[in-house]
């Protein structure tokens, strides 16, 4: 048995091939399954089968792709109701690959359709593969489906599932059968994801919070408690992975390019996805920065909170080599069926933001009204500024003329990302106000 991992960083999302022989499986797939091709074909194995753990909400999944272009078998459990051609999947079902035998436990909690994937191999459990029901050192949430309209009822319905299911489901297991979760540290599929790739079940039996709490109450309360905020756009991707995606390509060739842009309006949103100070010495008036600079930047969750699924934008890049990976990094979450164009800035000065002067505001701090787009549960556990207003970016859209511009508005988050983002609504908002983004100098106030 072989397998590779392959991360999606933007995401925190992982993503397997297992390989046996001339056969090869892949669990969970990213959008683009170019990757996974690639890998067969260094292997000399031809992909057959797809297993997805559950309907993902913060991603767009390749299963049915990978299907038409291969022949594999998409495997899901039958509660996801998916529409695309696949083969149920339920609770003891196995899939026999060359030496490998897969399969299925059916894991409730994080999802109704949740399923985990044993993989054992000459009589040997040996590779768990959990979704997102089982990470390193946490567990998934049972809430990321409520902006499609489920009610804190299911929601805690879902948490007494994921109770059993982590008391009962796991009992027949050795410890030192290997986990591969589909996310880490930095989804906000969870509350508490490490940073670590792999782990063992006995490790997470004894170290993971989850498996220490054996009263149902205090389990359901924890689980339910101080998870992050959910974006926009994760209904839509459930919605979208029960229908199943086709190629970005289609797409793709329905995208505007426009070098050298010069105006953009109200009427659709503009985001520029240049650095923070490149957008702020020049850009397209009404336009929102959310920055797209490198795999660090959380530009896909930030694009998915504030377009909304079914809005059309238009995107502002660097230059003519960003713009593949742009495309590639949108349609990962679905939105480029929303994509109108991508553009680079023409020549010429357009706006400006103010610049933030920090000896000013340190000695000064009365003079100005500090928003914090902090998410509501980081502001009330360290609160760096005692007189700052709560405004969580993922609101921000909706919220942003409750803010007073009587005095200069000074942005900040917790490092610098959110502040440019937050900062840009505000002054798309209220073009007249002076606002200012603190960025990076956060960090000598914390």
């Amino acid at each position: 048995m072989k397998i590779k991992q392959f991360e999606f960083t933007p995401l925190a999302h992982y993503s397997y091939a297992i390989i046996s022989g001339d056969k090869m499986a892949i669990v969970d797939p990213s959008r683009n399954p170019l990757p996974y091709y690639n890998y067969a074909e260094e292997n000399d194995a031809k992909i057959v089968a797809v297993f997805e753990t559950h309907l993902h909400a913060d991603f767009i999944s390749s299963h049915l792709q990978i299907h038409n272009e291969t022949g594999a078998t998409v495997y899901v459990n039958k509660h996801a109701e998916a529409k695309y051609p696949h083969k149920a999947f339920n609770h003891n079902d196995t899939f026999k690959m060359n030496d490998i035998e897969f399969r299925c436990i059916y894991t409730p909690g994080h999802s109704r359709d949740s399923i985990c994937i044993l993989a054992e191999s000459e009589n040997k459990k040996y590779a768990l593969f959990t979704g997102d029901t089982l990470f390193i050192s946490d567990i998934g949430r049972p809430d990321l489906r409520e902006a499609g309209g489920e009610t804190d009822d299911e929601r805690e319905k879902l948490a007494r599932m994921m109770f059993e299911t982590i008391q009962t489901k796991f009992s027949d297991l050795r410890d030192d059968v290997i986990i591969y979760p589909t996310h880490g540290a930095g989804s906000l599929c969870g509350k508490g994801l490490s940073e670590e790739l792999i782990s063992t079940l006995g490790k997470e039996r004894r170290t993971s919070w989850a498996f220490q709490i054996n009263n149902e109450e205090e389990f359901v309360k924890e689980l339910t408690s101080g998870q992050p905020f959910i974006p926009n756009y994760f209904s839509f991707n459930v919605e979208q992975n029960r229908q199943g995606v086709g190629k970005t390509a289609i797409n793709f060739a329905n995208v505007e390019f426009i070098m050298g842009r010069t105006s953009g309006g109200k009427e659709i949103i503009t985001i520029d996805m240049r650095g923070e100070e490149s957008y702020k010495d020049n850009h397209l008036e009404n336009s929102i920065n959310i920055m797209c600079t490198d795999e660090n930047d959380a530009m896909e969750t930030w694009l998915g909170s504030i377009v909304k699924p079914n809005e059309q934008f238009e995107v502002i890049i660097n230059s003519a080599d960003d713009v593949k990976r742009t495309f590639d990094r949108i349609s990962s979450i679905g939105y480029d069926k929303n994509l109108k164009s991508i553009s680079t800035l023409g020549s010429g000065g357009f706006c400006k933001m103010h610049q933030f002067c920090y000896e000013h505001f340190k000695n000064n701090m009365e003079l100005y009204t500090i928003v914090d787009v902090r998410n509501k549960d980081e502001y009330e556990e360290s609160k760096v500024f005692e007189n700052a207003l709560n405004f969580p970016l993922d609101k921000l859209m909706e919220e942003a003329e409750n803010i007073p511009t009587d005095k200069p508005i000074v942005v900040h988050c917790g490092s610098g990302y959110r502040s440019s983002i937050g900062s840009s609504i505000i002054h798309r908002h209220s073009p007249d106000a002076k606002v200012l983004d603190m960025g990076e100098y956060i960090k000598k106030f914390n």
